[in-house]
């Protein structure tokens, strides 16, 4: 299944946005804007759906609280409010809609509380919340059904399917000295967002698909790696696991290398390319342009179309954000498919390339899609920043 449609209410950065989504969702933006806090809403749904280490509780909590996410520009509306509508395909009307609004209790404790909470397959309603029990019994708002195993079984397939939201933004320093940074998610965990278990998630794939990902991954590195001719995963003397890469060299075996000696860019590339591997679920992906070759961020958007239709059925939906121009020159990614973020003093505005009338003259009169939009991406003021003193 794919995300057909999103509405957002005063979450973040954004108070009104209502888009249509396709397979591919391209955002761009200034510093600031709100590309990683749109990230951030699907992985709140997936951190409520959790049943353990998860629920509505834990998702505001780590956030800061409902003032953190509630959007600075809101006024008197005090809820959030998101609706996400899911399908088989961009062609196919919605398979299900899932609604949610959350505040911040009254008094008391100030928890958060959900205000609805609504489940609709096709044109029939499964769920509409507050009920009569909620309203005999307050603190049973303080959860979704999403994170009830009793209550979700007639739309657990929302559920598989919000558990199942892959981000991954490694940060190379997490993967070489994991050791020296606290645990922040459990070993394997898809909460990992940064990469510290990122090795443990290796190993524990079955040696079978393991050993075919990562010989698919080393095809890549010999063409963007100078030198490089092997990566294969092995274990140490205390049965930790680690990647090794064997270089070209005037030794007759080569020169080799681990994950420690690994340049920034060889991480993150062994990381995006993990990623895309992995499954076949909602891939959300932080400017994955960083510590690359602007030759080999070039390529990245014809390995994403490729690698999301790996599997016949099924076609995987990625949602990213950047700031580079090279991945947007792909002549292949269409207007439809970029969004543009425009901040404001009412939040921040959200909405696709194509509809932008000054994008569509610029793109008729024969710019490529990352000059037209690139006047829509900087600050306005940048041409001051030189005057710092």
């Amino acid at each position: 299944m794919i995300i057909s449609h999103i509405s957002l209410k005063n979450w973040r950065n954004f108070q009104n946005v209502e888009i249509k989504m396709g397979e591919r969702v391209f955002l761009v933006g200034p510093n600031a804007s709100g590309k990683s806090n749109f990230l951030d809403v699907f992985r709140f749904l997936r951190d409520i759906a959790k049943p353990e280490g998860g629920g509505l509780q834990k998702a505001v909590n780590d956030r800061g609280g409902i003032s953190k996410i509630r959007c600075l520009a809101a006024r008197r509306h005090p809820e959030i409010e998101i609706a996400i509508h899911l399908a088989e395909s961009i062609e196919a009307k919605p398979k299900w809609k899932y609604e949610i609004g959350i505040k911040q209790q009254s008094s008391g404790h100030r928890l958060p509380l959900l205000t609805y909470e609504r489940v609709y397959k096709g044109n029939d309603k499964l769920l509409d919340r507050p009920d009569g029990d909620d309203a005999r019994d307050e603190l049973r708002l303080t959860q979704t059904h999403l994170q009830q195993i009793n209550a979700n079984v007639k739309f657990r397939e929302i559920v598989d399917f919000f558990k199942s939201i892959l981000y991954l933004h490694l940060v190379p320093q997490l993967v070489r000295y994991p050791e020296q940074f606290s645990a922040t998610a459990k070993s394997g965990d898809l909460g990992d967002p940064f990469g510290r278990n990122f090795l443990e998630r290796v190993a524990k794939m079955p040696d079978k698909y393991r050993k075919s990902r990562l010989k698919k991954i080393e095809t890549a590195l010999r063409i963007a790696v100078p030198q490089l001719k092997e990566l294969k995963d092995i274990k140490d003397e205390s049965g930790v696991t680690h990647l090794e890469a064997v270089y070209e060299h005037w030794r007759p075996q080569g020169a080799k290398q681990r994950e420690d000696q690994f340049s920034d860019g060889t991480l993150r590339l062994i990381g995006l390319l993990w990623s895309l591997l992995e499954s076949d679920s909602l891939l959300l992906l932080e400017e994955p342009e960083l510590s690359l070759n602007a030759s080999i961020v070039a390529k990245l958007p014809a390995i994403f179309y490729r690698l999301q239709r790996q599997k016949k059925q099924r076609i995987r939906q990625l949602i990213l954000s950047t700031h580079s121009a090279d991945l947007l020159s792909d002549g292949g990614i269409g207007a439809d498919e970029v969004f543009l973020l425009r901040p404001n003093v009412e939040g921040t505005k959200l909405e696709p390339a194509s509809s932008v009338k000054v994008v569509r003259g610029l793109l008729d009169a024969g710019m490529n899609l990352s000059e037209a939009i690139a006047p829509h991406t900087r600050p306005p003021n940048i041409s001051q920043l030189e005057l710092f003193e």
